[in-house]
């Protein structure tokens, strides 16, 4: 079994800065299985979407909507997946759940909530 768990959410003005962390723990043979990495988001009465995504050989993916102002990374020796939000607009407010990927299953974070307000 593996764990994830977020933290670095919060309460940011339009133009701020948010970084998001997110810790895996649990069978070391499992997190040795993980490929793809993820961050995604949702709102209430939305399906959760995919914001940026990062594969076990660092290529990456993002949302149109974040293109440009979000960037993931990764640190394998530490088993933790980082989101560096940049220019946050009102819009990002949203949960944010990290997603780990192995051939078999894919394991979720329980969130962090980001709201972007003045």
């Amino acid at each position: 079994q593996v764990q994830l768990v977020e933290s670095g959410g919060g309460l940011v003005q339009p133009g701020g800065s948010l970084r998001l962390s997110c810790v895996v723990s649990g069978s070391p043979f499992t997190i040795s299985k993980i490929s793809n990495m993820g961050w995604y988001r949702q709102t209430p009465g939305r399906p959760r979407e995919l914001a940026a995504q990062i594969t076990s050989g660092g290529s990456t993916n993002y949302a149109a909507s974040v293109k440009g102002r979000f960037t993931i990374s990764r640190d394998n020796a530490k088993n933790m997946v980082y989101l560096q939000m940049d220019s946050l607009k009102p819009e990002d407010t949203a949960g944010y759940y990290c997603n780990a990927k192995t051939n078999d299953y894919a394991y979720w974070g329980q969130g962090t909530q980001v709201t972007v307000s003045s």
